[in-house]
């Protein structure tokens, strides 16, 4: 079994699977935690402080160069919490009324948005707006006209849309698209990739289950993964879609979203990828199969911890924060009056938007539905 020690990452992060140079990232990674940063740091208001939040703020405590500078929420006991937690003064800390304020001040560089799918939209425009740089969760939005929309907006008040997508800085992913993309056992055939959690026991209010603020069910909760997955192992854009909606087991809850949905994305290289996203069960996984091996993850597409193999031996690289890799690479860009990196833009979120509006498009129809 092949595995990299938390103590010797910074030593044998260079060399992958079979001896192979690994991703640049992964170097950059290690050697950038070894650094002390002491400059000027960007500046971050999260707006909406529900779960995720609570998860990014750990990933901006633990980041080299970001501060929470500010929070937007529309409850007046997490906010004066968070103010308390992190010392921020009662101007840096908005209410979704009185957010178009946030234009006049100059300690916030980047507005964070966390609020349910259906607000992502409205909030980019309106931070955009304000000039202030973006980073929203995903989904991006429920259209790509949407999220063409939204980046058009932010080129329009020169500042910078990025999209969290945080698997992108796990090293187990970027393994995943080396493997992949480098053909280390040749041409990939076959991908699955699955990701569900079981939801007996949500709230019906939950807004995960309102088409309005949620804009669909698993499809929109985590689908966006397992397309991204594919697309970042193979390199390449899915050129058509087939899909078929499962059976709801739950109708007291699933009156408005899908509860069960099953994908199958065709890729010009020949491959074909399987995904299934649910409510009903837990399954994490990623599986790809090409003309000389295999390689795969389980847990794969949640927050980890992460265990890979291939064909020829198990890989396991350290644990990171995701959510501090991912806010430290923007900053950089930001910082350094850089232009993104095109795989956590606006526009990688636009291709991903367009996939899932073709699932749901053959879900509905049961005919193959071509994306180019």
């Amino acid at each position: 079994m092949t595995t990299y020690s938390r103590r010797t990452f910074i030593e044998q992060i260079g060399w992958g699977i079979g001896g192979v140079m690994a991703s640049p990232s992964l170097v950059a990674m290690a050697q950038e935690r070894a650094n002390v940063f002491d400059g000027k740091k960007l500046t971050i208001a999260l707006c909406g402080l529900g779960r995720y939040a609570n998860v990014l703020k750990g990933g901006i405590a633990a980041s080299q160069f970001c501060r929470l500078a500010g929070i937007v929420t529309g409850t007046p006991a997490k906010a004066a919490q968070w103010k308390k937690e992190y010392g921020l003064p009662d101007k840096n800390s908005y209410t979704y009324q009185n957010f178009d304020q946030i234009a006049n001040n100059p300690d916030i560089d980047v507005v964070y948005i966390t609020l349910p799918n259906g607000l992502h939209k409205e909030f980019t425009l309106r931070a955009a707006k304000a000039g202030k740089h973006v980073i929203v969760e995903k989904p991006m939005a429920f259209t790509e006209k949407d999220c063409q929309e939204m980046i058009d907006a932010c080129q329009k008040a020169g500042v910078q849309l990025a999209v969290g997508y945080r698997l992108h800085y796990d090293p187990h992913h970027i393994e995943l698209k080396r493997l992949g993309q480098q053909k280390v056992f040749g041409q990939v055939r076959l991908i699955e990739a699955s990701l569900g959690y079981r939801l007996d026991g949500i709230s019906p209010d939950d807004w995960h289950l309102k088409k309005a603020m949620a804009g669909g069910g698993p499809l929109m909760n985590l689908g966006v993964y397992c397309v991204q997955s594919s697309r970042y192992v193979l390199g390449e854009e899915p050129t058509a879609v087939t899909a078929q909606f499962g059976p709801v087991t739950m109708p007291h809850l699933f009156k408005e979203v899908e509860e069960n949905i099953t994908w199958q994305l065709y890729f010009p290289g020949g491959a074909v990828c399987t995904s299934s996203c649910t409510s009903n069960c837990n399954i994490d996984r990623f599986f790809a199969s090409a003309d000389e091996g295999y390689f795969e993850l389980e847990p794969a597409l949640s927050y980890g911890p992460f265990k890979g193999r291939t064909s020829q031996a198990a890989f396991t690289f350290p644990v990171v924060n995701q959510q501090a890799a991912q806010v430290d690479d923007i900053a950089r860009h930001i910082l350094s009056n850089k232009p993104l990196p095109a795989h956590i833009s606006g526009e990688e979120g636009r291709k991903d938007m367009r996939v899932l509006e073709g699932i749901y498009k053959a879900a509905i129809s049961g005919q193959k539905v071509n994306l180019v």
